[in-house]
């Protein structure tokens, strides 16, 4: 089944310079870049895009990190992109993620935080549309 996702490439990863490795994992997997735009994402736009974990202990931190400095929005298009897309980032934990996937391969040591993870993948068909909406309008999807 052809996905579409969303995808930021936080700013952790525009400052440490990854954002053409990145990308280029994604690209040797067989996945499409129809959308990509830098970004400084608004505290509302955050907002609104992580709504989902408002109230929990960490929100504000991820709220302020992605704020912080410019981001990379793309929408990837692929067979199954989405569990590609999350196989090939990794764990959400820097901590956690293997070898061979691109917070695996690349996190900073030590590790600052875990809402420092340098992408964002769209978890399921549902929020890659919500998200995709949020950063690109309805003309994506």
């Amino acid at each position: 089944m052809i996905q579409k996702s969303l995808i930021i490439l936080k700013p952790d990863a525009v400052r440490r310079k990854l954002v053409g490795k990145i990308m280029n994992r994604f690209e040797e997997n067989d996945l499409e870049i129809k959308a990509l735009q830098m970004v400084h994402i608004s505290k509302k736009l955050a907002e609104n895009h992580y709504a989902e974990h408002k109230g929990k202990d960490f929100y504000d931190t991820l709220i302020r990190f992605i704020t912080s400095g410019p981001s990379i929005a793309l929408i990837l298009e692929g067979e199954n992109a989405i569990g590609c897309i999350r196989a090939l980032v990794g764990a959400t934990n820097p901590n956690e993620a293997k070898p061979g996937s691109i917070r695996g391969d690349y996190k900073e040591q030590p590790i600052k935080s875990v809402t420092e993870n340098m992408v964002h993948a769209s978890d399921s068909p549902e929020s890659a549309k919500r998200e995709i909406t949020l950063f690109f309008g309805k003309k994506y999807l």
